[in-house]
């Protein structure tokens, strides 16, 4: 099942984040969120490099249990079997269970990162939520975009891919979550344009 092309995202209930930046847009529609262009900046470059990273795992991950042809040339090497890597929802039923358990940890500790760094960035709730997405979303979007940059994965926005494994694996093709980001974004650059706009008389 995991294997067939599939064009929302499994479990059903995964499609429901599309609705996270519509709602979050809406709660700061009239007040916005106090978040100016430094702290976005600075989640932005965090995000980015933390996508980076994250990539990297990735590929020393797949490259250790012998699913990343030609990794022990060059990243051309690699690139040029790029329609064979992350067959991703096979790369998960053939990881030992010992690495698939640290694969859930570090999604977990990626998480904690992503809290950590909206916790250090605004004193309320709601900008420190605005700043968990922002951060998340660019992550999520440098993740593939890093990707892609090294090893030429994924091959189209069609692919499928494993987004997360907490609490079941959760299957989509590469565009929904790069969807979901890019709206992401959106809604919190608006929501901070709206909350740096002074005030009506």
């Amino acid at each position: 099942m995991a294997s067939q092309f599939t064009l929302l995202a499994q479990p059903g209930w995964v499609n429901l984040l599309i609705l996270i930046p519509v709602l979050a847009y809406a709660r700061w529609h009239r007040r916005g969120v106090a978040l100016d262009w430094r702290r976005l900046l600075m989640g932005a470059l965090f995000a980015a490099g933390f996508g980076f990273v994250e990539a990297a795992v990735v590929i020393y991950l797949r490259a250790a249990v012998g699913l990343l042809p030609g990794y022990q040339g060059t990243l051309a090497d690699v690139a040029r079997h790029s329609s064979e890597i992350y067959q991703q929802a096979r790369a998960v039923g053939e990881l030992p269970r010992s690495l698939l358990i640290v694969e859930v940890l570090r999604e977990a500790a990626t998480l904690v990162m992503l809290v950590t760094i909206a916790l250090l960035s605004a004193a309320r709730a709601r900008e420190r939520w605005a700043m968990f997405l922002w951060s998340f979303a660019i992550w999520d979007a440098t993740y593939y975009l890093w990707l892609w940059a090294t090893v030429r994965w994924p091959a189209s926005l069609l692919t499928p891919d494993v987004l997360f494994l907490i609490p079941v694996p959760w299957i989509a093709p590469v565009w929904f979550p790069l969807l979901v980001s890019l709206l992401t974004m959106v809604s919190v650059i608006l929501g901070s344009v709206r909350g740096t706009a002074p005030e009506p008389a």
